[in-house]
């Protein structure tokens, strides 16, 4: 996916934000408090591919949160190239793996500007790390059937990102995170991706749309 239809989705969800006075100077209510804990999904794209995820989190005040996601994305390779056939299939010339990641991360979430920012906007940074299982099936093989003959390989990594969260709904989360994942290989190990292209390496830009409830 282009970085400009990357931007045109982050646009299109701000839209869908009611306007109820996002970034402006509050006056003097009181903070609202949500509930401390949350459980979701993440919607994620990048331009290695799609992703999704879930994930628990946990206030300890009113703005430090602590969390654990687990996450199932592919990530492709760079320097691949789709073709379109007549039937409208997607193919890549000499791609010989399709790759997969399924990061368990733990981490931290601190919330800015809580004094100054009504609770309908609520940004923040994060950042985690952990383990991450990274799984490769034959590309020449249809794509469930290829799972046959899946290999299995151990990464580390984590990501450190930034977001907001938004509205007052105190049932119902919904938010942007931005976050850049660092995943590499351990042992030396390398994955032949493309016909005589290897990587140990895959780190890259997600936008994560988070979707959950507040408990």
């Amino acid at each position: 996916m282009k970085l400009k239809s990357i931007i045109i989705l982050i646009l299109f969800f701000i839209t869908l934000i009611p306007a109820q006075k996002i970034g402006k100077i509050a006056p003097e209510p009181d903070p609202i408090m949500f509930p401390p804990n949350a459980w979701g999904v993440d919607l994620m794209v990048s331009e290695a591919g799609f992703g999704i995820g879930t994930f628990l989190r946990k206030s300890f005040s009113q703005n430090l949160t602590g969390f654990i996601d687990f996450s199932f994305s592919e990530a492709k390779d760079d320097r691949e190239v789709e073709y379109v056939d007549y039937y409208g299939q997607t193919y890549s010339i000499g791609k010989v793996n399709r790759v997969f990641l399924l990061p368990v991360y733990v981490g931290l979430q601190q919330r800015l500007f809580s004094e100054n920012l009504t609770d309908n906007l609520r940004p923040y940074i994060n950042a985690a790390a952990g383990p991450t299982t990274i799984i490769t099936t034959p590309y020449q093989k249809e794509f469930f059937s290829a799972f046959g003959d899946a290999i299995t390989k151990i990464g580390v990594g984590g990501y450190i990102g930034f977001g907001a969260n938004f509205g007052i709904s105190q049932s119902n989360l919904v938010g942007l995170n931005i976050r850049y994942y660092y995943i590499q290989l351990v042992d030396g190990n390398t994955i032949e991706t493309l016909r005589g292209k290897f990587k140990n390496n895959f780190s890259s830009v997600y936008i994560t749309i988070n979707i959950g409830m507040m408990y």
